[in-house]
Order: structure tokens, then C-alpha cells, then sequence
């Protein structure tokens, strides 16, 4: 049972942990500029200067990058891993796809 105050309330952390969970990921959807602080750590500190996420909607987070050597090497060599990572850290934000512009 679970302590509400001074009180316990009668219910068990099992049965509060969906509702609690739930509305975190309903502010993670709320809140796109938590994916694109996270793109920092994701991208790592050497590319994160030429690479910067500038917006998150509908499930694509969007990234300008500095030149076309960043743009071909994120595309075809880091893409992939770097979608996954930000899926992980956000599984409830419905991270779809990443495009890269320049």
C-alpha cells in the first residue's frame, strides 16, 4: 500500500504506476524541445557543432547540418543508430524519422 500524506491510501503501486506513467508520455508528446535536447548527447560533442536539431514534429526531428561532408556522413553511416538511440531514450515521444538538411 502506498503512504499518501500521513495516510496510506488503500491502493498498491501496481495499480498507480499506468496512470503515472501515462501522463509522463503524455508530456513527453507535449514537449518536443525534450527530444531536441536530447540530440546533443545523441549526435555527440564532436558533431554537435555542425549538426544542431532545430525542430521535432510529428514524429520527425529535423537537423540542419553545416556542410554536405556532415550531411553524407549522418545520412548513410550514422542515421540509423542515432534514430534508434533517440527511440530508446524517448519511447514515448513517437521519434519516426530523421531528416537532415542543409
Amino acid at each position: 500500500m502506498v503512504k499518501d500524506g500521513t495516510e496510506l491510501t488503500g491502493k498498491h503501486l501496481t495499480d498507480l504506476l499506468p496512470g503515472i506513467l501515462g501522463r509522463i508520455a503524455e508530456r513527453v508528446q507535449e514537449r518536443p524541445d525534450l527530444v531536441l535536447a536530447g540530440w546533443r548527447e545523441a549526435v555527440g560533442e564532436k558533431l554537435f557543432p555542425m549538426a544542431k536539431a532545430v525542430s521535432f514534429e510529428a514524429g520527425i526531428l529535423t537537423v540542419k547540418v553545416k556542410n554536405s561532408t556532415v550531411l553524407s556522413l549522418l545520412v548513410q553511416h550514422e542515421k540509423q543508430r542515432l534514430l534508434k538511440q533517440l527511440q530508446e531514450k524517448f519511447p514515448n515521444a513517437g521519434v519516426r524519422n530523421i531528416v537532415f538538411r542543409q
